[in-house]
């Protein structure tokens, strides 16, 4: 029987929330996202729209060399691999494609966030923090159940998957970036500073 695999991918930026959390939790990572190749090329999560403007979120595909991430000299992390059934895999593309496809009508889910804070139970049909939309797409998928709200569920309660960590550090390490990467990054970052003006 075939095996198939998922990518949850959890990390600590530099961003003012980032270090926040990190300090309120004690957690390592506060971000999450998930991946189902594991060169991380179609990684998806809920972040900021703009990488300037901490105020707008979307669900957005990532890069560990864009947005957010751009910011990050060294990126924190791990990946964990979850090896999942063939049905597993299947619902959880089935999902992905779902939020892809309508990926304007999710939003991030600040209210959520504040409500966690206070250990409050807050979910919605179409706003999603990070970690709660890897573990909807999990619990979803028949992957994951933590018995717990959703909108309670951190970056560091993944790490609870039934998987393995196939790497744990840097991870700008893991996917170098090239030079045709340098410029369009900068093409990039050059275009939304002009739009945020």
């Amino acid at each position: 029987m075939q095996t198939f695999y998922l990518y949850i991918v959890l990390t600590r930026t530099n961003t003012a929330l980032s270090r926040l959390i990190h300090v309120l939790k004690k957690d390592d990572y506060t971000h999450a996202a998930l991946s189902l190749d594991s060169d991380l090329n179609h990684m998806y999560s809920f972040g900021r729209r703009n990488p300037y403007n901490p105020f707008i979120g979307r669900f957005r595909r990532e890069d560990i060399h864009e947005g957010v991430y751009g910011f990050c000299e060294n990126l924190p992390g791990a990946i964990i691999e979850v090896a999942i059934t063939r049905q597993q895999y299947y619902k959880v593309k089935e999902l992905m494609d779902h939020f892809i496809a309508h990926s304007d009508r999710y939003k991030y889910n600040y209210r959520g966030l504040w409500h966690s804070i206070w250990n409050k139970p807050l979910s919605s049909e179409d706003r999603f923090m990070c970690s709660e939309f890897v573990y909807y797409v999990l619990k979803e998928s028949g992957v994951m159940d933590l018995q717990i709200p959703r909108n309670l569920v951190r970056p560091q309660n993944l790490l609870h998957a039934e998987g393995r960590i196939i790497y744990q550090g840097d991870l700008k390490a893991v996917k170098p970036r090239t030079t045709i990467d340098l410029y369009a990054h900068e093409v990039r970052r050059r275009r939304l500073k002009i739009n945020a003006l």
